[in-house]
C-alpha cells in the first residue's frame, strides 16, 4: 500500500533557512525506512504508514525548540489508487482497522495513553477525508469520538477538528486518526496544519 506525506515547514523568523536545515535532520532516523525527497516547496516521505506521524513529529519539534513562531502544513495519504504500491510501503493488515468501529476507539485511546511526552506544547488542526464508497460519515463520526476522549481534543471548527496538548500525544491521536479510521485498504487523506509558539495561541 503507497502511504506517505507532503510536508512544508514555515519558521517564522529571519534565520528560517539554519531552523528548517536542522528540523530535516531529525528525519535522518528515518531514512532507512523512507524514501525522503526536499525541494524548493516541499519535503516528500514514502514509508510505512504507521511511522508518518513519528517522523513529522520529530521534524516538527525539532523545529518548534528553537522558539520561534513554526507552522507545518501536510498533506498526508494512504491507499491512492493513483500512486503505484512502493516497496518501502506496509500494508495496514496488522493495525486493527478491521475490527468494529466502537473497538478501534477504545484501542486508539488506549494507544494514546502510552504516547510519550516532548515537552513541546503544539495546536493542530485537521481534517479526515475516508475516500471511495462505503459508510464513510460512520469513520468520521467514529474519528470524532474518538478525537474528543483523546485527551487532546480543543474543539470542532467548521471542516476541521482543534487539537492542543504536547505533541507526542497530539502526533500520536493524528496517527491513530489516520491508521484506524476509513477502509483498511481504501485511499483516506488526511489535511493537517500544526503550529508552535505562536504569540497569538487561543
Amino acid at each position: 500500500m503507497f502511504s506517505g506525506a507532503q510536508i512544508s515547514l514555515y519558521p517564522m523568523s529571519d534565520d528560517f533557512v539554519d531552523v528548517i536545515l536542522k528540523a530535516i535532520e531529525a528525519l535522518e532516523p528515518y531514512r532507512p525506512f523512507f524514501r525522503i525527497e526536499t525541494d524548493d516547496v516541499s519535503t516528500l516521505i514514502v514509508g510505512p504508514p504507521d511511522q508518518l506521524f513519528p517522523a513529522m513529529r520529530d521534524l516538527f519539534v525539532s523545529a518548534a525548540r528553537s522558539g520561534k513562531h513554526c507552522v507545518l502544513s501536510a498533506t498526508v495519504s494512504r491507499g491512492c489508487p493513483g500512486e503505484p504500491d512502493d516497496p518501502i510501503c506496509t500494508p495496514m493488515t496488522a493495525s486493527g482497522n478491521d475490527l468494529p468501529l466502537v473497538e478501534r476507539i477504545a484501542e486508539a485511546r488506549n494507544a494514546v495513553t502510552r504516547a510519550e511526552t516532548s515537552g513541546q506544547i503544539v495546536a493542530a488542526q485537521f481534517s479526515l477525508y475516508p475516500l471511495g464508497e462505503g459508510h464513510h460519515m460512520d469513520e468520521i463520526y467514529g474519528c470524532v469520538d474518538f478525537l474528543k476522549s483523546s485527551g487532546v481534543f480543543n474543539r470542532s471548527k467548521n471542516f476541521c477538528t482543534k487539537l492542543r496538548g504536547d505533541a507526542g500525544p497530539v502526533f500520536a491521536t493524528l496517527s491513530e486518526a489516520f491508521l484506524r479510521f476509513g477502509a483498511p485498504q481504501g485511499h483516506v487523506a488526511l489535511d493537517l496544519t500544526v503550529s508552535a509558539n505562536s504569540r497569538t495561541a487561543a
